[in-house]
């Protein structure tokens, strides 16, 4: 089959910059052949070599005592005792969500699902991070539903329950919306799996399902802004499998336990490609394939077609030869194809045959670790100008906006569509907080929670970092958890774009100095940028995902408040309207600075929750709507009515940070403020629960009408 001559509008229909073109030929000293020009694409496009911001994700902190393996493999490990370790990892499927939500959103939960079960951990939560433009926008109903439905389609068809995660709405998104998708699994701390091939003329092994034209161009695809031509990109989207991927998961691990496996990766994105060139370069090593004997479940597919094919439910292996029997046998037994298509060979080659024919031969070093890396131009995001004043509302007109918005409802309709309770272990459902799973057969349990605020990100990139980082460690604390490290999931516009890139490098900086504070690392993590459409970028949403143990269950804070019993505000309040929920949902403004984090006070504040978790019954951290919200949804938690003696429009809805609040009796409260005076942690009485009444400095209104409200507003607006 003659291949298409490489041409300039083929080189830029493949992501390459001229630049990057001359470097291809310098590096190869002749044109390359078209599957090359694919080859290099994949492995040099943004979502695959992070070109624009390795740069800045080297100054992380990634590592501490805690952390076995930090970024740089396929999820990130971290040590929870008695030889066990967490595996964790949040991925982006943005671009293929909008494009097509149900299979988009679907393949996101398998992807993340096969890079946790790749590392031999076998998957026990999954959270996702979801961002839609307006409610009322054309495609909004439509996306919400489509990735919903995926998301819990895949996950509760593969048997992970889903315990957390957020949704939110905002114009920005109407033309590109997020899916971030998050799965963390167990596995003995001294048996992880990892991707680096060692050995020469050690047989690769194609392993799982077949391999479709699906996904040609997938990753290329997502590092490019969006225009009128979407709708051409449809065949870019995979299609998934969650009962093959279960079979795998089972097959994998299985194979794991005989010794067979030297190095094992996942293929994501890219597909064949990425997952050969990461495995030879991270080994030092060449690899040759033969495609003659790659498994296809369609007739006549080109070289090409079957490097870039991003086909679901594929992983690819370095074995031990004397075991091939044995590993056969595993994947016969699961029904998943099992083939050697190649070996390891000494030199730096990626050596590519199909058909008696050579149609790629690369030096495999110079597509992984050669990918170009750009020191771009950048801009600080400028001083938010000074806000005008807020005027003083009626509190309960105040708290029935925000509880009326889709964005600070109950999400029950979307979470009721997730199996939360799979699997048996869930101690916390969605919806109050932190997800909690017990650590199966033991004592232990792990917290796990997802967090940013956009708004506070594009007015402030490096506090707005910050926040995303603290309101994650805020929400382990509430729930009794003792925070061990984060993954982080960047989603940005268009890098090239001074601002943009300015709001990536400070969004980095804030995240980088609040993980050094908190002592918890950045241990795995995805960019996902080119999030514009027509050059309209989304908010700047840099999602952080956390993990924290729970060393006792006996540790764990999930009581709800009693009636008669006191609300105690831990942390000092300031009143900070800027860019506050209030702001965007009463006044529909979009002003002022972010709140200014002080990680003293989030670090001191956190540590005294923890210290003396024994004398309060419930606790929830303050963010968004602040004390007013926090104190509505602790109390319709409960079921019961509940009295905060401000009218203080700053004091009620103000967003500072460092703050929690918690249900305690009278005397509980004493030793509290007791226990706090000492360490210079603020404590003040705000108000108490009980009743059938929400009453807020004056004002109030049946604690049953507000339920409702809160209750049914999110399906209403995407109904």
């Amino acid at each position: 089959m003659d291949e298409p001559k490489i041409t300039e509008e083929l080189i830029a229909a493949h992501g390459l910059k001229p630049e990057e073109y001359a470097r291809i030929l310098e590096i190869i000293g002749r044109e390359p052949s078209f599957t090359e020009l694919g080859i290099f694409s994949a492995m040099w496009n943004e979502h695959c070599s992070y070109k624009s911001s390795k740069k800045w994700l080297r100054t992380l902190p990634t590592e501490g005592p805690q952390v076995i393996c930090g970024p740089g493999e396929n999820a990130g490990v971290v040590d929870i005792g008695d030889g066990q370790a967490v595996v964790f990892k949040m991925e982006s499927h943005n671009h293929p969500s909008y494009i097509e939500p149900h299979q988009g959103a679907a393949t996101g939960v398998g992807g993340i699902l096969r890079d946790v079960f790749t590392m031999g951990a076998r998957p026990i939560a999954a959270m996702n991070a979801l961002s839609f433009g307006e409610p009322g926008h054309p495609k909004t109903a439509h996306l919400v539903k489509g990735v919903v439905e995926g998301i819990g389609s895949y996950g509760n068809a593969f048997g992970v329950p889903t315990v957390g995660g957020e949704v939110r709405f905002h114009r920005s998104y109407n033309g590109n919306c997020l899916v971030n998708a998050f799965a963390a699994g167990l596995a003995e701390a001294d048996k992880i799996f990892y991707s680096a091939a060692s050995g020469v003329a050690m047989p690769v092994v194609y392993l799982g399902a077949k391999t479709g034209r699906d996904g040609v161009g997938g990753a290329t695809m997502a590092s490019a802004e969006f225009d009128d031509t979407i709708e051409e990109k449809r065949p870019t989207v995979q299609v998934g499998d969650p009962f093959t991927e279960k079979r795998l998961l089972e097959a994998c691990l299985e194979l794991m336990q005989t010794g067979a496996v030297i190095s094992i990766q996942d293929m994501g994105a890219a597909g064949l490609t990425c997952s050969a060139v990461e495995m030879g370069d991270k080994g030092n090593l060449g690899i040759r394939l033969d495609l003659d004997r790659v498994p296809c479940r369609e007739a006549g597919m080109t070289a090409y077609e079957m490097m870039l094919s991003e086909s679901q439910e594929r992983m690819l292996m370095v074995l031990r030869p004397e075991k091939e029997a044995e590993a056969k046998a595993i994947f016969d037994k699961w029904d998943l194809d099992f083939a050697i298509v190649g070996e390891t060979i000494p030199e730096d080659r990626f050596l590519i045959l199909h058909g008696n024919e050579t149609k790629a031969d690369l030096p495999l070093s110079k597509l992984a670790s050669s990918a170009p890396e750009y020191d771009r131009p950048w801009r600080p995001t400028p001083a938010p100008a000074p806000m005008e004043p807020v005027p003083q509302i009626d509190p309960i007109d105040g708290l029935k906006a925000l509880i009326g918005s889709p964005n600070y409802a109950r999400k029950s309709w979307v979470w009721e569509q997730y199996d939360s309770q799979v699997m048996a272990d869930t101690i916390r459902t969605p919806g109050l907080g932190a997800g909690v799973v017990r650590v199966h057969g033991s004592g232990k349990a792990l917290a796990f929670t997802s967090d940013v605020t956009p708004r506070y990100v594009k007015a402030n990139p490096v506090e707005g970092g910050k926040q995303a980082v603290a309101e994650a460690w805020r929400n382990l604390v509430a729930c009794g958890a003792t925070p061990l490290a984060a993954t982080d999931n960047l989603n940005f516009g268009n890098p090239e774009k001074p601002e943009i890139m300015g709001q990536l490098v400070g969004a980095i900086q804030g995240i980088g100095a609040a993980c050094r504070a908190l002592a918890m690392p950045i241990v795995s993590g995805n960019v996902s940028l080119y999030n514009e459409t027509d050059g309209t970028a989304i908010l700047p949403t840099p999602t952080i995902g956390a993990v924290g143990l729970l060393a006792s269950l006996d540790d764990l804070i999930a009581g709800l408040p009693k009636d008669g019993e006191i609300a105690l505000l831990i942390g000092a309040g300031h009143g900070h309207l800027g860019q506050s929920a209030l702001l965007a949902e009463v006044f529909h403004r979009e002003d002022g600075d972010a709140p200014a984090v002080d990680l003293a006070a989030e670090k001191r504040n956190g540590d005294f929750i923890l210290a003396h978790r024994g004398l309060f019954t419930a606790c929830t951290d303050l963010s968004d709507g602040g004390l007013a919200l926090a104190a509505f949804e602790m109390a319709a938690a409960a079921g019961l009515g509940l009295t905060l003696d401000s009218a203080d429009t700053g004091l009620l809805f103000g967003e500072d940070q460092a703050r929690y609040l918690i249900s305690c009796s009278y005397d509980q409260a004493e030793a509290l403020t007791v226990a706090a005076a000492p360490l210079g942690v603020p404590v003040a009485a705000v108000g108490r629960f009980g009743g059938e009444t929400v009453r807020i400095g004056g004002a109030e209104a049946p604690l049953a009408e507000l339920v409702a409200r809160y209750s049914s507003a999110f399906a209403e607006a995407v109904g």
